[in-house]
């Protein structure tokens, strides 16, 4: 089988409604989405097209190593954006440089950047004001 025909039916697998999925596929979509596979292969195809690095698949590990040095705490984790791009994305937010952002704002820039566990209500939500570093910390 070819491999993008593989990864096309792993796709149908973990997206098929549960009436169409044979046992064996939702236990198969179960694992994926108890493991977080799907939201870890997407932070790592989205770091391979942010980076491009010369030699992909050592960087592919490197991530991997780093993700797990920063579950035992002795790094940070791996993260597709630097605090320069953070910077720059909280200015877009910010044109006017109030140095705040909104907490619709807030919670919209960092569901599109795919992250998933951010503090909802975080310092300055009761008063509509995020301010730049409450930002880049939950990114």
């Amino acid at each position: 089988m070819h491999p993008h025909a593989r990864i096309a039916s792993r796709r149908r697998i973990a997206t098929a409604p549960n009436n169409m999925a044979t046992p064996r596929e939702e236990e198969a979509a179960r694992y994926l989405r108890d493991h977080r596979i799907d939201d870890l292969l997407h932070s790592l195809t989205s770091m391979l097209f942010f980076h491009r690095p010369e030699r992909p698949r050592e960087f592919l590990i490197e991530q991997l190593e780093l993700l797990k040095a920063s579950r035992r705490g002795e790094a940070p984790c791996p993260c597709l954006f630097d605090a320069p791009s953070l910077d720059v994305l909280f200015g877009i937010l910010d044109p006017t440089g109030r140095g705040h952002i909104s907490a619709a704002q807030y919670r919209a820039a960092l569901t599109t950047l795919g992250v998933k566990d951010f503090d909802e209500s975080p310092e300055g939500a009761s008063t509509d004001q995020i301010s730049r570093e409450t930002f880049k910390t939950e990114a």
